[in-house]
């Protein structure tokens, strides 16, 4: 027993010596930056007791610049998997205090095998990435790393979630893995992404900028779209991490998780049969009817601060998870633009992928006009809406609340772009475009000349209004299934996304579609 015993206190030094990371002076560092250590981030993403590490004791094999001589305790990065809620899920948490958790051959093994188990189990990947990039001392064998990373998580896109926390520097070819993965959440003013720093910057164009101005979060949140979430804190970021994964499946062969939320399924809202103004040109907050409809009023907004005319959000109804996208009119009018345009692209990419129903809300006068748009390639963004609408087969719901024209009404989920279900509230106005430039266009002789041309404008106008600007045409024509109160909004959809939930779609069989990128 003696040598049993020396053995398990031989482990047990073992062990004490690598949870100290880079050492007491190194975390205290860590902490004085309002950051939190690589283990404590990992203690509070999963459940208590329930993180099993794997890989503590592997080292880099690096000889090169007197590298042999360092030891780097868990080669600067901890993988592991547990449970978060109950659920699985495998994780890496880079860990800066210890040679800035530098990404090396062994780190990036370490990455790649917890990524592989994930993929084979099914689970999803969270990655926490802090780090000073690529350990410059181990030269090609750090590059060979990052890529092998990189094509894991082009293996993994599509079959589990992949969500990324950026909680300290992020530089160089580390910016890519983040920019692969699903989700991206940054933290203010401790967290930056950038493949070029304000030296370099400087160095080569003369531009001085900071380091958050460059890359941190807010404006990766408001101004790129790399960024998905700006937190507050690391343990914000963790709690909001958790959330996102409450709403998602562990992989895209299930549903999303089954929620009694408590909210009746029968709920009605007069306060909707108001919400929309009487002056078609006033705007109103679609926030409003998103909280009306869901259950409790709670949805999770990614991409809060970008292209904020159009919304996209998880929610759920009847406790069944649903991606919604809506336009937003109190932001441009709810114009399509080229970043509202990739940002609901990829939501209903992401959606479709994992098996999660879409809900669309409309009030969209149409895409935003500009030379500015034309030449930053709008025709091709916008495709990109019509692309992913025609490409999902999930449940899609369209709910059209006051106005939807001529090309924006069909790339916002028509029933020509595979919409199962169209609902539309009395006051609707589905048409080529607004009343008044439709009779300037189709009567503009007539009006032209007539005695009183402003009076026969005004005929007209409300001639094309009586015949077009309505939900009645195009419910006519099957186009739209049911003209509803819109105090009933939300048990209807309630009613339509369930008959739907066992819907199956196939498309045929090809490698992959040639998106318009």
């Amino acid at each position: 027993m003696g040598i049993v015993n020396d053995k398990i206190n031989d482990l047990k030094e073992r062990e004490a010596k690598v949870l100290q990371m880079g050492g007491e002076k190194a975390v205290a560092r860590q902490l004085e930056k309002g950051k939190l250590t690589a283990r404590q981030r990992l203690n509070l993403l999963f459940d208590s007791g329930t993180f099993r590490e794997i890989d503590m004791f592997v080292s880099h094999r690096c000889v090169n610049f007197g590298m042999e001589k360092i030891e780097i305790p868990s080669d600067g990065v901890i993988t592991g998997h547990g449970l978060v809620d109950g659920r699985p899920l495998f994780a890496f948490s880079q860990d800066f205090t210890s040679r800035a958790g530098s990404l090396g051959e062994m780190h990036a093994k370490k990455i790649c095998k917890v990524m592989d188990l994930a993929l084979k189990a099914g689970v999803p990947f969270v990655g926490i990435n802090d780090s000073g990039g690529a350990r410059i001392q181990e030269g090609v064998d750090a590059l060979s790393g990052y890529g092998e990373i990189f094509f894991r998580n082009s293996a993994c896109s599509g079959v589990i979630p992949q969500i990324s926390a950026i909680m300290g520097p992020t530089a160089g070819g580390a910016v890519y893995s983040p920019a692969m993965t699903d989700y991206v959440f940054m933290v203010k003013k401790s967290s930056y992404m950038f493949i070029t720093g304000p030296e370099v910057v400087k160095s080569v164009t003369g531009e001085e900028i900071s380091f958050e101005d460059l890359g941190g979060a807010m404006a990766h949140s408001e101004k790129s779209g790399v960024a998905h979430f700006a937190c507050e804190s690391d343990k914000d970021a963790i709690n909001r991490i958790k959330k996102l994964l409450s709403y998602l499946p562990a992989n895209n062969m299930e549903d999303p998780p089954l929620v009694d939320t408590g909210d009746s399924p029968v709920r009605v809202d007069s306060a909707l049969d108001a919400i929309i103004p009487d002056n078609p040109n006033k705007s109103y907050d679609m926030k409003g009817v998103i909280c009306s409809i869901v259950d409790n009023g709670e949805f999770f907004e990614p991409h809060e601060y970008y292209a904020p005319n159009i919304i996209v959000c998880f929610a759920r109804l009847n406790g069944r998870s649903i991606g919604i996208i809506a336009n937003q009119p109190v932001n441009m009018a709810g114009c399509l633009d080229i970043n509202a345009s990739d940002k609901a692209t990829r939501f209903i990419r992401f959606c479709d992928a994992f098996n999660i129903p879409i809900l669309t809300i409309a009030d969209v006068p149409g895409y935003l006009p500009g030379s500015q748009q034309e030449w930053g390639g709008i025709i091709r963004h916008g495709a990109k809406l019509l692309w992913s609408y025609s490409e999902a087969t999930v449940p899609k719901i369209l709910l059209i609340t006051r106005k939807d024209y001529g090309g924006a009404y069909i790339a916002m989920s028509s029933k020509h772009l595979g919409a199962d279900m169209v609902f539309a509230w009395p006051g609707a106005q589905i048409a080529v475009m607004g009343a008044a430039g439709a009779a300037n266009i189709i009567h503009r002789r007539e009006i032209k000349g007539a005695d009183d041309p402003a009076a026969k404008r005004k005929e007209k106008i409300e001639e094309y209004e009586n015949l077009f600007s309505n939900p009645y045409c195009a419910a006519s024509r099957g186009y739209v299934d049911a003209v509803i109160v819109p105090c009933s909004t939300r048990p209807r959809l309630i009613e339509a996304l369930e008959i739907m939930c066992s819907k199956r779609e196939t498309r045929p069989p090809k490698k992959h579609g040639n998106i318009p990128l």
